[in-house]
Protein backbone atom coordinates (compact mmCIF):
# COMPACT_ATOMS: atom_id res chain seq x y z
CA UNK A 1 0.00 0.00 0.00
CA UNK A 2 2.57 2.24 0.74
CA UNK A 3 4.57 1.53 -2.43
CA UNK A 4 1.59 2.46 -4.46
CA UNK A 5 0.97 5.72 -2.66
CA UNK A 6 4.14 6.80 -2.94
CA UNK A 7 4.11 6.15 -6.97
CA UNK A 8 0.72 8.33 -6.78
CA UNK A 9 2.54 11.16 -5.44
CA UNK A 10 6.00 10.71 -7.32
CA UNK A 11 3.08 11.15 -10.82
CA UNK A 12 1.39 13.86 -9.28
CA UNK A 13 4.51 15.99 -8.67
CA UNK A 14 5.60 15.12 -12.34
CA UNK A 15 2.60 16.66 -13.70
CA UNK A 16 2.75 19.76 -11.24
CA UNK A 17 6.50 20.16 -12.56
CA UNK A 18 5.69 19.76 -16.00
CA UNK A 19 2.53 21.74 -16.07
CA UNK A 20 4.68 25.07 -14.47
CA UNK A 21 5.61 26.71 -18.14
CA UNK A 22 6.13 29.94 -18.70
CA UNK A 23 2.22 31.06 -19.52
CA UNK A 24 2.74 34.67 -21.20
CA UNK A 25 5.43 32.56 -23.30
CA UNK A 26 2.95 30.29 -24.69
CA UNK A 27 0.35 33.01 -25.14
CA UNK A 28 2.80 35.02 -26.84
CA UNK A 29 3.27 31.91 -29.44
CA UNK A 30 -0.32 31.23 -29.55
CA UNK A 31 -0.75 34.54 -30.50
CA UNK A 32 2.09 34.86 -33.31
CA UNK A 33 0.54 31.80 -34.53
CA UNK A 34 -2.71 33.64 -34.86
CA UNK A 35 -1.40 36.69 -36.89
CA UNK A 36 0.54 33.76 -39.50
CA UNK A 37 -3.13 32.86 -39.96
CA UNK A 38 -4.02 36.38 -40.21
CA UNK A 39 -6.73 36.23 -37.09
CA UNK A 40 -4.89 39.46 -35.73
CA UNK A 41 -8.03 40.22 -33.79
CA UNK A 42 -7.62 37.05 -31.61
CA UNK A 43 -3.80 37.62 -31.56
CA UNK A 44 -4.53 41.16 -30.14
CA UNK A 45 -6.27 39.61 -27.16
CA UNK A 46 -4.06 37.87 -26.61
CA UNK A 47 -1.19 40.30 -26.65
CA UNK A 48 -3.06 42.44 -24.40
CA UNK A 49 -4.21 39.17 -21.91
CA UNK A 50 0.13 39.03 -21.48
CA UNK A 51 0.44 42.20 -20.93
CA UNK A 52 -2.05 42.52 -18.51
CA UNK A 53 -1.64 39.40 -16.56
CA UNK A 54 2.08 39.46 -16.85
CA UNK A 55 3.83 42.62 -16.96
CA UNK A 56 6.95 41.20 -15.27
CA UNK A 57 7.43 38.81 -17.85
CA UNK A 58 10.07 39.03 -20.11
CA UNK A 59 7.97 38.46 -22.83
CA UNK A 60 5.48 41.67 -21.96
CA UNK A 61 7.46 43.96 -24.05
CA UNK A 62 7.23 41.96 -27.07
CA UNK A 63 3.91 42.12 -26.61
CA UNK A 64 3.22 45.18 -26.45
CA UNK A 65 5.45 45.64 -29.44
CA UNK A 66 3.13 43.72 -31.59
CA UNK A 67 0.12 45.02 -30.36
CA UNK A 68 1.20 48.41 -31.57
CA UNK A 69 1.94 47.02 -35.02
CA UNK A 70 -1.31 45.54 -35.39
CA UNK A 71 -3.16 49.04 -34.25
CA UNK A 72 -1.18 50.57 -37.24
CA UNK A 73 -2.41 47.59 -39.99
Amino acid sequence: MKSLLVIVLVVVCLFNVGCTGDKAKELYETAQFEEKQHNNEHAAKLYNEIVSKYPDSTITKQAQERLAALKKK
